[in-house]
C-alpha cells in the first residue's frame, strides 16, 4: 500500500510539473485600447520575483499621444499581474518611449529603452530603479545612437546589453541612410561603466547582422541575448510587423560576428486561425531561478489592431536551441 501511495504521489508530482512547465502564457493589457495591445516584452527575475516590461501604445482619443511602457510582475513567469508604467518624464521623452531592454547589476535595474517617433533621431536612453518600479533618468540620456554613415543613417532602437568577455555589449537595431531597411549593430563599455553616453563605443563601421534570407524580408531588429557554453546566441525578429515577423537565431564567440543556426525562422507565425497567425515577433530570451529557458515573444492574428504577450519553453540539444510547445 505504502508503495502504490509513493508511485502515486511520485506520478502526481510529475504530471503537476509537466503542466506547470507547459502552461500557456497569454498576457493581454486592455488600458490603453480597451482591447489588448501590448509589444516588446523583456522580462527578468529581481527580489524573489519576475518583473516584465513592455511597450503600450498612446491612449485612443487622448492628449497623451505618445507610446509608454508597462510593468508586470509574476512569481511563476505565467501569471503576470500589472502593477505601473513608466511616463515620458524628460523633453527628449515628448514624443514616446518604448522597445525596454533590462539587465540587473547588483541590487539595481538598469533599464535601456528608446525614445520613439524622431525617425532617424531615435536613440536609445537609460534609467535604473531599485524597486522595478520608479526610475531615475540618466543625466546624459540619450546614451547613444550610431554614426552616419554609408550603412546607417543614425537611428538606434531595440536596445538589448549583455555582459560578456570583460565587458557590456549594446546591440541595437538601426535603418540604412534611406530609411528602407532595418539592421543589427554594436557598442560596447567597460564593466565599471555608469552606462552614460560618453562611455560606450561603437564597434563596426557596418552592419553585423542584415536581412538576407526571403523569409526576413527588410528588417532584422528586436534581438536579445543568452550566454552558454562560452557563446552568445541572439534570438531576433525577421521582417517587419505582421509581413509576418517570425523569430531567428545566431550565434557568435566574439559578440560582433554572428552565423546563424538555420535559414528558417526557430519560430514561425501561427497557422491561420491561430492566436499568432499575423507574427511572433520581437522576443527575449530569459533564464528562469530553476535553470529553465524560455522565450517571450509577442503576436496577434489582427493585422496589428491588438497584440498579445506569450512564451515557449526553450531546450538546448548538442548546443543548439530548440522551441518546445
Amino acid at each position: 500500500m505504502k508503495q502504490l501511495l509513493l508511485i502515486a504521489l511520485l506520478l502526481s508530482s510529475f504530471f503537476t510539473a509537466t503542466n506547470a512547465d507547459n502552461h500557456f502564457m497569454y498576457y493581454k493589457d486592455t488600458d490603453r485600447l480597451g482591447v489588448p495591445f501590448a509589444k516588446d516584452p523583456i522580462v527578468l527575475r529581481f527580489h524573489n520575483k519576475y518583473l516584465m516590461y513592455y511597450s503600450l501604445p498612446p491612449y485612443k482619443d487622448s492628449k497623451n499621444r505618445a507610446w509608454n511602457i508597462g510593468i508586470a510582475e509574476s512569481k511563476n513567469h505565467t501569471d503576470w499581474k500589472k502593477i505601473g508604467e513608466i511616463l515620458p518624464e524628460a523633453d527628449y521623452e515628448e514624443k514616446g518611449l518604448c522597445a525596454p531592454g533590462a539587465i540587473v547589476r547588483n541590487d539595481t535595474i538598469h533599464l535601456f529603452y528608446q525614445i520613439y517617433g524622431n525617425r532617424t533621431k531615435d536613440a536609445i536612453c537609460h534609467a535604473y530603479s531599485t524597486d522595478g518600479i520608479h526610475f531615475t533618468r540618466n543625466i546624459s540620456n540619450p546614451i547613444f545612437r550610431p554614426k552616419e554613415g554609408k550603412w546607417t543613417c543614425g537611428r538606434a532602437i531595440d536596445a538589448e546589453v549583455v555582459e560578456y568577455n570583460g565587458k557590456y555589449f549594446l546591440y541595437f537595431a538601426t535603418r540604412d541612410p534611406d530609411f528602407k531597411i532595418q539592421l543589427q549593430g554594436v557598442a560596447s563599455a567597460p564593466l565599471n561603466t555608469d552606462f552614460s553616453r560618453n562611455t560606450w563605443t561603437q564597434l563596426t563601421d557596418y552592419s553585423i547582422l542584415y536581412p538576407t534570407l526571403p523569409w526576413e524580408g527588410k528588417c532584422i531588429e528586436g534581438a536579445t541575448i543568452i550566454k552558454r557554453n562560452k557563446k552568445l546566441y541572439m534570438f531576433y525578429a525577421g521582417a517587419y510587423n505582421n509581413s509576418p515577423q517570425q523569430i531567428g537565431v545566431a550565434e557568435s564567440t566574439d559578440g560582433i560576428t554572428w552565423k546563424r543556426l538555420s535559414d528558417k525562422p526557430f519560430l514561425a507565425n501561427g497557422k491561420p486561425g491561430y492566436w499568432n497567425e499575423s507574427e511572433s515577433g520581437h522576443p527575449c530570451i530569459f533564464k528562469d531561478k530553476c535553470g529553465r529557458t524560455y522565450l517571450f515573444f509577442q503576436g496577434n492574428n489582427t493585422h496589428g489592431k491588438t497584440w498579445i504577450l506569450s512564451k515557449v519553453r526553450v531546450r538546448w540539444k548538442k548546443g543548439k536551441p530548440v522551441p518546445v510547445y
